[in-house]
């Protein structure tokens, strides 16, 4: 077992095992007073793990309730929030139960907003089931659902208790659910660890995903430990994000995981920072092949003008401005603040 601990306000550990979903129920009695539990879980990753997780916790004498929602980004809204509502307070849930996330990254935003916000904050524990939410979004405590308006623009910081990442569980995963994660792992590279970025290189990631996984959580815990809310380093884990949130948004959320769409974002980005003498030339190529390595797209039918007025809505504007992450070069970013009225023609190239 690789164990990460994670120093926040609450902290708590992230722990890694083969199997470890079989045992997820003596995790919640070692962590919690939890006499019942409610399990939110999707539709996709309900057929396969739903009954391995009410098992463990049944053998706790933990009652269990499970919601299942329909899979995919497209319920990732207030209205699946109020389903869930619904489910724990008919379960009579109280501030001493706890909510347990299984799934990927809708699960988990949804599921911790939900813990957030019910009686004004439970307990929750995140069960990550794909790659993308296993190295990155079960980690950190940001939670939330998105608006007409944009990605992600309700939410709370909300930390769980413990994250149980079982590796096993990417073996249901298609093809492109694990090529949606490797946008997030590559980014880590870009951002922080430059050979981490070589080694990702070689193209042998999966080979030994349970040693990747742990570097992505490991690198992300550093962070969040500085900067548990988003005040200034924190935000460096947005790169690629911005533009990457302009092209969910213009495609109405369906026919490009976030993933995908966080690729596209970094070459953009780069080749932006390249120009304006930000970044070290032959970046954004160096990205764009790692990308493509990994079955990632680095382009985008949107024109920037597109992009540009998708981004004015963004969660990262303040003031006229906009914070893009950039690069300096591979291992090393920074945050330059952008007046939106020059977003459109810093970022075309």
């Amino acid at each position: 077992m690789k164990t990460v601990h994670v120093d926040t306000g609450k902290p708590y550990d992230i722990f890694i095992e083969r199997g470890i979903l079989d045992s997820c129920g003596e995790y919640v009695k070692k962590l919690s007073p939890a006499q019942k539990a409610v399990l939110v879980t999707d539709t996709n990753v309900a057929p396969h793990y739903q009954w391995r997780v009410l098992n463990s916790l049944t053998q706790q004498d933990i009652r269990v309730k499970t919601h299942i929602f329909q899979a995919g980004e497209e319920s990732k809204h207030l209205g699946t929030i109020s389903e869930i509502y619904k489910t724990l307070a008919d379960f009579q849930m109280t501030r001493k139960d706890i909510i347990i996330a299984l799934g990927g990254g809708v699960c988990g935003d949804m599921a911790g907003f939900a813990a957030a916000t019910y009686l004004r904050g439970i307990d929750f524990i995140q069960l990550p089931t794909s790659l993308l939410a296993q190295v990155d979004s079960s980690v950190g405590g940001k939670t939330g659902v998105d608006l007409p308006q944009g990605k992600n623009l309700a939410g709370a910081f909300h930390q769980p208790i413990a994250v149980l990442i079982d590796p096993d569980t990417l073996k249901t995963l298609s093809d492109d659910f694990i090529a949606d994660g490797m946008a997030e792992v590559i980014k880590y590279g870009c951002i922080k660890d430059s050979a981490f970025f070589e080694e990702l290189e070689k193209g042998d990631a999966l080979k030994r995903i349970d040693d990747v996984i742990e570097t992505c959580v490991s690198i992300k815990r550093d962070v969040v430990s500085r900067d548990e809310r988003e005040a200034g380093e924190r935000m460096l884990l947005n790169f690629g994000h911005t533009l990457g949130h302009s092209i969910e948004k213009l495609s109405g959320f369906t026919g490009i995981t976030h993933g995908m769409a966080v690729a596209i974002g970094m070459v953009l980005i780069a080749k932006a920072g390249e120009k304006h003498g930000i970044t070290e030339p032959g970046t954004a190529d160096r990205i764009a092949a790692l990308c493509k390595t990994y079955c990632l797209p680095t382009e985008t039918e949107y024109s920037f003008t597109e992009l540009a007025d998708a981004a004015m809505g963004d969660k990262k504007t303040a003031g006229g401005n906009i914070n893009l992450v950039m690069l300096s070069k591979i291992g090393e970013s920074l945050i330059r603040k952008t007046p939106l009225s020059e977003l459109e023609d810093f970022i075309t190239v």
